[in-house]
């Protein structure tokens, strides 16, 4: 029983943490734009890592 005397505080102050980070994230602007990072992984900015031979090589023809 002692050790609901311990328990309730922490689980007080634990409580409190986490509204303070929700509140802390509302506020920076974490949760502003919630589609714009799921549509950029589909945009084509890669190219820069493509090697410039492997862009003017022909495809390879198979003989039937």
């Amino acid at each position: 029983m002692d050790i609901i005397y311990l328990l309730i505080p922490i689980a007080m102050i634990l409580a409190g943490l986490g509204i303070w980070g929700f509140f802390w994230c509302v506020n920076s602007g974490q949760y502003d734009d919630m589609e714009s990072p799921a549509h950029s992984i589909l945009y084509d900015d890669d190219e820069h890592l493509i090697p410039d031979d492997a862009k003017q090589k022909p495809a390879d023809k198979q003989d039937d």
